[in-house]
């Protein structure tokens, strides 16, 4: 398969494990260098060897999201390693538990801040890079699309507006 991502630089928020880390090895296999943001030094690591013990390049950045510096700070750093950023793919969250039933305003806020906020965050620190290289945004919101079918689920509701 040919994804025409050869050399391409695309950073992956939550990159270094789940559905971020197979995006991650998809992107390598298919010649794509995957820079992995994540709050974990250790799984970081571990991700970026798994790939380039098959061949592949990557990096990886430390950052702790829910931080708005640290997103700020990854996107410049992530610039600094190879020159360019030609795609972002947001794929960072927590499975937190909050539902329309069982949460609360604050609960609520505190949820968007840790699933939500970065996403935005990033992208738009991220933005004058792709304009350049005429790059994309791919915002992954994972398994949690699922769980509204057992208890609507306020974050699900707030994606699917």
């Amino acid at each position: 398969m040919d994804l025409q991502l050869r050399d391409k630089v695309i950073l992956v928020s939550g990159g270094a494990k789940g559905i971020g880390e197979g995006i991650c090895r998809t992107l390598a296999a298919e010649g794509g260098i995957p820079v992995i943001i994540g709050r974990s030094a250790d799984d970081n690591q571990k991700a970026v060897a798994a790939i380039e013990d098959t061949g592949g390049q990557a990096y990886s950045i430390l950052a702790e999201l829910t931080q708005p510096e640290a997103c700020r700070r990854s996107i410049r750093e992530a610039a600094g390693l190879l020159g360019r950023i030609d795609g972002l793919i947001n794929n960072a969250g927590v499975n937190d538990g909050v539902g329309l039933e069982s949460g609360n305003y604050k609960a609520f806020m505190d949820s968007l801040h840790k699933n939500l906020v970065h996403y935005y965050l990033l992208a738009h620190y991220a933005l004058p890079y792709l304009k350049t290289a005429r790059g994309s945004i791919l915002n992954d919101y994972g398994l949690e699309v699922h769980r509204f079918k057992n208890e609507w689920n306020s974050f699900v509701s707030v994606e699917t507006d």
